[in-house]
Order: structure tokens, then C-alpha cells, then sequence
């Protein structure tokens, strides 16, 4: 198969190739290669660079979410309420932490979870709350922060795909008890590998997490408590480090990129989400379409490639059928009809508004009936 001329990303360093390699041989010279001063270093900086508190790394934005349930003491025989909208980790994270996930649906506007239904899904064993900022956006945290003050519930965030986004102003990851990052490759602040964080304003609960993160220990060989291995390594720490101060400049390519495609969009025989929040940072520009199929087929003839995130809501996954997820029609809907298309900081203003042009002549009602 030949390459897209436009590929939905690329994941080789380009204008931050200099300060990753030297980040590298900074780490490989010192010879410290786990929990060391590159991950100290950047904690404190990524806790900085988001808004305040105390941040932990960890290995995983998936056992960032997990840490921070065990954190809290929420576990067997609890319920935590999510989206059936994100990757399946969201959901995952919550079995990891031996708690049950709920499944409250989405707003189809945004495919944020829709507070309205989280208000429906709270029972006797509700103990948290954990939105998913999809895409970048935050989801309604005022509605949410209400829901759980009257309910008595905790809210961890999701920020997996939201670095630097804002909800109504405020930080995400600063909003409820914690929020959980990643930065696997593709995030809008990625590493060279798997990577994740913990940001909280409670500096009991960082700390904890940051104990509980390496195996329960207090002191080396000495365990508290049954904690895990899950350890931010000097390598990926220096490479995020390298990068961290380029991310506000990569976000408002992103947030201009976007604008061009909404605005050249406009009349297109697509469905774009709504912006609901000027904080959002763009992780992915989605788009809706009936033919989805199709119009992903007549992109890739033009040389463009896309992507789908995700073609199968989270309570349809064989994975959570133990768990005996509810219905979520808006879900079910919208995963039929999600096409992301190419948006990152190297992408040029042609390409952005040849991928448009490539949308904006596709014929959907010419064509076949869609495939199922």
C-alpha cells in the first residue's frame, strides 16, 4: 500500500528533534534510569504548566486513572459512572481498580457524557464520577461539579487527550480530586513510549499514589501497603521535559488549524462536533457522517489518510459484557458516523484545506449504500 501524500500524523521528532536527542544522552550519560531527578524534574513542571497541585508519573495514563481510585479507597463493590465514548481503558482502569464502570450516554453534539444522564445512572453504590475530556474538550464540569456535591460522589478526571485544556477557565486535572494524563505518542504531549500522570491539588492523595505506584514502599523494601509497579522512567520524563515547553505554542496550532477546518467545512456533506468550550485543545478533530465508510474511502483515493476513534462504544466491547452495561443509543449512533481527520501541529494550511476540498466534493448521496 503506497503512503498518504497527507498521513493523518507523524510521530518522528521534527522541530523538537534537537532537545529530545539531548534530553536522551542527558539521561544515558547519568546513568539513572528510574524514579530519578528527570522525573522529579517534571513533575513539578507539568504540575506548573497545568494549572497548580502535585503531579506523580506514572506508567500509564490507563494506571493513572486506576491509582487514583485506589487512592480514594474506591474499589470491590463500588460503581463508577463514565462514558461509553473514549478508549476502552477509561472503562478498563475502573475493573483494574476492582470497582464496576456505569455507563451514563453521551450529548450527540459533542459526544461529551451528557450530566443528564449521569443523574440517571447514580444508584446506592455510586462512588465517583469520572468524565472523559473527548477530543480535547472538556466536558461540562459545572453540571458535573453540582451533581457530585449533591450526591456526595468524587470526580476524577480523564485528561488522556486534553493537556492544557480549560473548562469554563479552570485547568483540567484541577477541577475534581485528580485528573489522569497520558502521553502515549499520539498525545498532544507525547512521549517516546508509554507514559502517564497523576495531577491533584491533595497533596495526601499524591502522595499516596506516588507510594502506591511503586510497589506500596515507604522506604526501599519496606511495603505499607499492596501497591504496584507502575514507574515513570528517566527517559520518557526527559523527552516529555524536552517538550513540555513547545506544547502551548503545538495547542494554538492546533486550535487555528481547527478554526480553518470549521470554517472551510461550512455546507460540507458532513456533521462537525460542537465547540462548546474555547478551552478545547484539539486532540482530535472529528466529524460526522451517515457514510462514513465511504467518505473515508473516497479520502484515502485522494492520498489522505484518517482515522476512526472509536468504532465501537465501550459497553458493546466483549471485554465489559461481565458488567452488564445499559444501553447507550447516542453512543451506538455516533460511533457508526466518527471520522477524525488529520490535525497536529505539522500539518501544513494546504494540506488542511485540501483534506476540506477532498470532504467538500464527496457525493455521498450518489453513492452506494453504506457496508455493514
Amino acid at each position: 500500500m503506497s503512503r498518504a501524500r497527507i498521513p493523518f500524523l507523524s510521530l518522528a521528532p521534527s522541530d523538537d528533534a534537537q532537545e529530545v536527542r539531548a534530553a536522551i544522552d542527558r539521561v544515558i550519560a547519568r546513568g539513572w534510569f528510574v524514579l530519578g531527578p528527570e522525573v522529579e524534574a517534571f513533575e513539578a513542571e507539568f504540575a506548573e504548566a497545568m494549572g497548580g497541585g502535585r503531579a506523580a508519573g506514572v506508567g500509564t495514563g490507563t494506571d493513572a486513572l486506576a491509582l487514583i481510585l485506589r487512592g480514594l479507597g474506591i474499589g470491590a463493590g463500588d460503581e463508577v459512572i463514565t462514558t461509553p465514548v473514549s478508549a476502552a481503558y477509561t472503562a478498563l482502569a475502573i475493573v483494574m481498580a476492582g470497582a464496576r464502570p456505569i455507563f451514563a450516554d453521551v450529548d450527540p453534539d459533542t459526544l461529551l457524557i451528557d450530566p443528564r444522564r449521569i443523574e440517571e445512572a447514580i444508584g446506592p453504590r455510586t462512588r465517583a464520577i469520572m468524565p472523559v475530556h473527548l477530543y480535547g474538550q472538556a466536558a461540562d464540569m459545572a453540571a458535573i461539579e453540582r451533581i457530585a456535591s449533591r450526591h456526595d460522589l468524587a470526580i476524577v478526571e480523564d485528561c488522556c487527550q486534553a493537556h492544557l485544556a480549560t473548562a469554563g477557565g479552570r485547568p483540567v486535572g484541577t477541577i475534581g480530586a485528580a485528573g489522569a494524563f497520558s502521553f502515549y505518542p499520539t498525545k498532544n504531549l507525547g512521549a517516546l513510549g508509554d507514559a502517564g500522570a497523576v495531577l491533584t491539588r491533595d497533596p495526601a492523595l499524591a502522595e499516596r499514589i506516588r507510594r502506591i505506584r511503586n510497589g506500596g514502599q515507604t522506604e526501599r523494601y519496606r511495603h505499607q501497603e499492596a501497591g504496584i509497579n507502575s514507574r515513570l522512567d528517566e527517559m520518557q520524563a526527559a523527552v516529555l521535559r524536552a517538550r513540555l515547553p513547545r506544547l502551548r505554542d503545538w495547542t494554538d496550532r492546533r486550535r487555528r488549524l481547527a478554526a480553518a477546518y470549521r470554517r472551510a467545512l461550512a455546507g460540507a456533506p458532513v456533521t462537525l462536533l460542537a465547540e462548546r468550550d474555547a478551552g478545547h485543545v484539539y486532540h482530535l478533530f472529528v466529524a460526522r457522517s451517515p457514510a462514513r465508510d465511504l467518505l473515508r474511502e473516497h479520502l484515502a483515493a485522494c492520498g489522505i489518510e484518517t482515522l476512526i476513534h472509536y468504532p465501537v462504544p465501550i459497553p458493546r466491547q466483549p471485554a465489559l459484557a461481565s458488567q452488564a452495561p445499559a444501553a447507550c443509543p447516542a453512543a451506538d449512533a455516533a460511533c457508526a458516523e466518527v471520522l477524525s481527520l488529520p490535525l497536529h501541529p505539522g500539518l501544513g494550511d494546504d494540506a488542511a484545506m485540501e483534506v476540506a476540498g477532498a470532504i467538500a466534493a464527496f457525493a455521498p448521496r450518489a453513492a452506494a449504500p453504506q457496508r455493514r
